[in-house]
C-alpha cells in the first residue's frame, strides 16, 4: 500500500530496520521473475569470496532472498551472455571483489582512472609482460590465467607469476574485463570485445560516477549513515560528501543512531510490510557485511573468524547469522559430510530462536542436497534437546 510522503524526516529505529530489510530483499514477497539477475541489479553488487563451506558466497546471496534456486542456475545467471552475446555482469572492485551489473561499467571509470594513476604496486611487473598479455588475449582470448601461462610462480597463494600480475593490472585499468568464471577461475577478455560499445565508450567524470554509486548505495541500503553509504562501494567519505546533496537521497534522522543519515525517497513512501525470510546468511551478505551497521540496526555483533586462530574463535570458522522475523536470532557454523549438513556450532538468541534456526538448517540442507542435519555443539546446552526435537520434526 502506498501512502503520502512522510511529513517528517524522523524514523524510529524499527522503521529504519524494516526499510533496510525491504531494500535488501528480505521483507515482502521476493521478485522471483527477476531471479538471480534481478537480485544482482537490486543489490548493485554481490561479493565474491574463495571460502566454500555450505556454498560460495555469491551463491548464498540469491539463495537467502529467493530460496532454493539451483546452484548451477546461479552461476549461469551471472555469467551466461544474453542472446545478443552481451554479458549481464562483470567482476570488479566495489565493496571488495564483486559481481556487478554490466550497465554499471561506466560508473566505475573513476576507479579505473585512479588505478592507472597509482604510483606503486605490491607486485613487480616484468618488462614487456603487460603488452604480451594484451596481445595474447587479442589473438586467442578469452583466456584464464592458466591459459595465459600460469597464475603462480610457486605454490604460495601470493606468489603471482608475471603474467598474472599483468592481467590483473589490466583488469584494474579496465583494458581487460572478467565477464565469466569457469569453476573458480576468472576468464579474461579485452574490454573492447566484451563490453557493449554503448557502455564501453560512456566515460563519465569522477563526480558523475560517484554520484551514481552513492545513489545506488542509498537505494540498496534503504537508509544509511554517511559511513554506511561510503562502505557499500568502498568510496571515501569526502567523495560521498561532495555529491550527497545532489545524489537524490534525502536526509533523515533515525532515533538512536546518533549520526545523520540519508534515505532513498522511494523507501519512505511505502509502509514496509510483508513476509519475512528465515534463512542463513553469508558473512559477506550486503545485509551484514558492515559490522558497525549490523550492530546499529540489529544489536548483533558479528565478525568472520575464518582468519582467526582456531583457539581464539568464539562462533566458528564460517559462522552464518540466522535471519528470522526481521531479526538476527543466532549463528550456525556449517560443514558438510557426504549428504549430512553438520552444524559444528550453533549459537541461539534464547529459546524462541530454536524453531527458526531449525527451519533455516533444514532448508539449507535441502538446497545443497543433504538429507540429514547433525548438530555437534550448542553454545547453550539446555537448548540442544529442543533444537534436536525441532530438527526431527522438520526432517520427518
Amino acid at each position: 500500500m502506498t501512502s503520502h510522503p512522510r511529513p517528517t524526516t524522523t524514523l524510529s529505529a524499527d522503521e529504519a530496520r524494516r526499510i533496510a530489510l525491504r531494500a535488501q530483499g528480505f521483507l515482502g514477497a521476493p521478485n522471483r521473475r527477476g531471479g538471480v539477475r534481478g537480485v544482482l541489479r537490486h543489490l548493485g553488487a554481490v561479493q565474491l569470496d574463495t571460502i566454500s563451506v555450505l556454498a560460495r558466497s555469491h551463491e548464498l546471496i540469491p539463495y537467502a532472498r529467493l530460496g532454493a534456486v539451483g546452484r548451477t542456475a546461479v552461476d549461469q545467471a551471472y555469467w551466461t551472455p544474453g542472446t545478443d552475446g552481451a554479458p549481464h555482469a562483470f567482476e570488479y572492485w566495489s565493496h571488495a571483489a564483486c559481481i556487478l551489473p554490466v550497465e554499471e561499467w561506466p560508473h566505475f571509470a573513476f576507479r579505473r582512472r585512479a588505478y592507472r594513476a597509482r604510483p606503486h604496486w605490491n607486485h613487480d611487473l616484468p618488462d614487456g609482460t603487460y603488452d604480451q598479455v594484451i596481445k595474447q588475449l587479442r589473438t586467442e582470448g578469452p583466456l584464464t590465467a592458466t591459459d595465459l601461462g600460469g597464475a603462480k610462480k610457486t605454490s604460495e597463494w601470493w606468489d603471482w607469476s608475471g603474467t598474472k600480475v599483468a592481467v590483473e593490472r589490466a583488469l584494474m585499468y579496465g583494458e581487460v574485463v572478467c565477464t565469466e568464471r569457469r569453476g573458480w577461475k576468472r576468464v579474461y577478455d579485452l574490454a573492447e570485445r566484451a563490453i557493449p560499445d554503448a557502455l564501453l565508450h560512456d566515460e563519465l567524470d569522477d563526480a558523475e560516477c560517484v554520484r551514481r554509486l552513492v545513489r545506488l548505495a542509498g537505494q540498496s541500503l534503504g537508509v544509511g549513515t554517511r559511513a554506511d553509504i561510503a562502505d557499500y562501494h568502498r568510496l571515501r567519505g569526502d567523495q560521498v560528501d561532495a555529491v550527497i546533496t545532489d545524489s537524490g537521497l534525502v536526509p533523515v534522522t533515525v532515533e538512536g543512531w546518533g549520526k545523520p543519515a540519508w534515505a532513498d525517497p522511494t523507501a519512505l513512501e511505502t509502509v514496509p510490510r510483508g513476509r519475512h525470510r528465515t534463512t542463513l546468511l553469508s558473512p559477506f551478505d550486503s545485509l551484514v557485511w558492515e559490522r558497525a551497521r549490523t550492530e546499529r540496526i540489529f544489536g548483533f555483533t558479528h565478525r568472520l573468524e575464518a582468519y582467526t586462530p582456531k583457539p581464539k574463535r568464539v562462533y566458528g570458522y564460517f559462522a552464518m547469522p540466522v535471519l528470522a522475523g526481521g531479526r538476527l536470532v543466532g549463528r550456525v557454523d556449517p560443514a558438510r559430510e557426504d549428504r549430512t549438513l553438520v552444524a559444528k556450532q550453533v549459537t541461539l538468541d534464547g529459546p524462541k530462536a530454536v524453531p527458526a534456526v531449525a527451519q533455516a538448517l533444514v532448508e539449507a540442507a535441502s538446497w545443497v542436497d543433504c538429507t540429514d542435519v547433525r548438530v555437534e555443539r550448542v553454545a547453550a546446552p539446555e537448548l540442544r534437546a529442543p533444537l534436536a526435537r525441532e530438527l526431527a520434526l522438520a526432517l520427518a
